[in-house]
C-alpha cells in the first residue's frame, strides 16, 4: 500500500479522495491554483502546495510543476481525480517515467479508448452492440454528406475525442449537416487539439446508461451494476441514479457481461465505465468508455457498499480484488443532483461570493462539497460546487428524500440551480422513471422554458 499521494485535481473530488487517504492511513498531499488557496481541500489534506495562477494551464494542467511536487514531497503515486488530467495519456505516461505511480489504467489504454473511433473498433472486436455508423474519421464535409445519405438521416455528428458534448450534434438533413461541420470540427480542434469526425445512426430519444466496472492487474474483473444517466442538457448530465428504473434482471446482467468482455478485451485495469445507449426495447448500443472515475460515482458507492477510491488505490498499488462477481449485491436506490453556481433563469455560471450554506441532514443523505459557507466561487473552473446524494429502500424512497434534500438546502450570496432541480424532482415524468434523454425537452421545458435558454 502506498504511504503518500498526491492528488491532481480540485473542489469535491480531491476532497473525496484525501477522505479516503485517511481511511487507509496514507498521507496525502494537495496541490492548488492562486484561485482555490481558501478552498476546503487546502486544508484538509496532510500537505498543500500551491501550483500557480489561476488559469488551468498555470495550475491544474502544470505538468510539471505537479510531477516537481510529487516527487519533492516523496509521493509514490498521484490520483488524477476525474476532469483534467485524468484521460491524459501524456501525463499518465510521464507518471511512469517518473517513477510514480499513475492511479488508473495504462497510457496506451487511455489513448486507445480517448479516441471515439479507435474505441468504437476495439468493442467490434469484443462483440459489443454498436450504433451503425462509421468506424474512421471524415475526410471532409463532401464525405460526411456522401456518408450520411448511407447511414440515413437523422444522424449524430460526433468527435472522436473528447466529450462533454462538445463537438457534437444531431443532424436531420443535408442542409443542417453543412452547417455543423464546420462548426463542431473548430470545437473539437480547440478542446481537444484534434478535429477529426465520424456519423453515427441517431437512436431517437434512448437511455443514456452506464456500466461501472473495476478490474484489477491480475485479470480479475468485475462489474458493479449501472447507473442511468439520461437526464441532461447540452449532453450534460443532470441527474443519475442507481439502479436504472428501466432495466430489467436479464438486460441489466447481460449488460454487464458485455462491459466485463470489453475490459478484458483491451487489458484494463482499474475502475472504468462503459457507457450505452438503450432503445426503447432494450437493446443497447456501445457509447464511449470512460478511464476513470465518475463524477457520478457515489450512486454506485450508495447500493453496493464499495469505496471505488479505495478500489482503485489498492488496484494500483498491486492488490487483487477482494470479492468476486457473485459477491456484489445491490441494496437500495440511490440518486446524485449536481449542485451548480448558475443563474436559474438562463443557466449560465453565476460566481461570486457564498455568504451562507445550509446543508441538509438526515438518514440517506450525503454530501460531497467544494466548498463552505464562505467560499468565493470564481470564474475560472468548472461551476459544480457540490453533490448532493440520497439513498432510500426503494426508488419511491429516494425520491421523497431527494424533495425533502433540495428543499432545505440553502445557498446564499449566489445564484445556484437548485429551484431547477427541485422542479425536475417533483415532476410526475420523473416519479414514473420516463427518463429518456429528451426528458428535460419533453416535460421540463413544457411548464419551464428556463433549461433551454443557455
Amino acid at each position: 500500500m502506498f504511504k503518500k499521494i498526491l492528488i491532481a485535481n480540485r473542489g469535491e473530488i480531491a476532497a473525496r479522495v484525501i477522505r479516503t487517504c485517511e481511511k487507509l492511513g496514507i498521507k496525502s498531499v494537495a496541490v492548488y491554483s492562486e484561485a482555490d488557496r481558501e478552498a476546503p481541500f487546502v486544508s484538509m489534506a496532510d500537505e498543500s502546495y500551491l501550483l500557480g495562477g489561476p488559469r488551468v494551464q498555470e495550475s491544474y494542467l502544470n505538468v510539471d510543476k505537479i510531477i516537481e511536487i510529487a516527487k519533492e514531497t516523496a509521493c509514490e503515486a498521484i490520483h488524477p481525480g476525474y476532469g483534467f488530467l485524468s484521460e491524459n495519456a501524456g501525463f499518465a505516461e510521464r507518471c511512469q517515467k517518473e517513477g510514480i505511480t499513475f492511479i488508473g489504467p495504462s497510457p496506451k489504454v487511455i489513448s486507445q479508448m480517448g479516441s471515439k473511433i479507435e474505441s468504437r473498433n476495439t468493442m467490434e472486436k469484443a462483440g459489443l452492440p454498436l450504433v451503425p455508423g462509421l468506424s474512421r474519421p471524415l475526410g471532409n464535409v463532401d464525405e460526411a454528406i456522401i456518408e450520411a445519405e448511407k447511414i440515413g438521416y437523422p444522424i449524430m455528428l460526433k468527435a472522436s475525442s473528447g466529450g462533454g458534448g462538445i463537438g457534437m450534434q444531431a443532424v436531420t438533413d443535408k442542409e443542417e449537416l453543412i452547417k455543423a461541420y464546420e462548426g463542431n470540427q473548430k470545437r473539437a480542434q480547440m478542446f481537444f487539439g484534434n478535429g477529426d469526425m465520424f456519423l453515427e445512426k441517431l437512436i431517437e430519444k434512448p437511455r443514456h446508461i452506464e456500466i461501472q466496472v473495476l478490474a484489477d492487474e491480475k485479470g480479475n474483473a468485475v462489474y458493479l451494476w449501472e447507473r442511468e444517466c439520461s437526464i441532461q442538457r447540452r449532453h450534460q448530465k443532470v441527474l443519475e441514479e442507481a439502479p436504472s428504473p428501466f432495466l430489467d434482471e436479464e438486460t441489466r446482467n447481460r449488460m454487464g457481461e458485455a462491459a466485463v468482455r470489453a475490459v478484458r478485451e483491451i487489458g484494463y485495469s482499474n475502475a472504468g465505465t462503459i457507457e450505452f445507449l438503450v432503445d426503447k426495447d432494450k437493446n443497447f448500443y456501445f457509447l464511449e468508455m470512460n478511464t476513470r472515475l465518475q463524477v457520478e460515482h457515489p450512486v454506485t458507492e450508495e447500493i453496493t457498499g464499495l469505496d471505488l477510491v479505495e478500489q482503485q488505490i489498492r488496484i494500483s498499488s498491486g492488490e487483487e480484488l477482494s470479492f468476486r462477481q457473485q459477491d456484489i449485491k445491490r441494496e437500495g436506490h440511490a440518486i446524485e443532483v449536481r449542485i451548480y453556481a448558475e443563474d436559474p433563469n438562463t443557466f449560465y455560471p453565476s460566481p461570486g461570493k457564498i455568504t451562507a450554506l445550509h446543508l441538509p441532514q438526515g438518514e440517506g443523505i450525503r454530501h460531497e462539497m467544494a466548498v463552505h459557507g464562505q467560499s468565493h466561487v470564481t470564474p475560472y473552473y468548472d461551476p459544480m460546487i457540490a453533490k448532493l446524494v440520497v439513498k432510500g429502500e426503494n426508488r419511491e424512497a429516494a425520491i421523497a428524500c431527494l424533495a425533502s434534500a433540495l428543499a432545505d438546502y440553502r445557498v446564499e450570496g449566489i445564484k445556484t440551480n437548485i429551484p431547477a432541480l427541485s422542479e425536475i424532482a417533483g415532476l410526475d415524468a420523473f416519479k414514473k422513471g420516463e427518463t429518456t434523454t429528451d426528458f428535460i425537452e419533453k416535460y421540463y421545458k413544457n411548464s419551464n422554458q428556463k433549461m433551454t435558454k443557455a
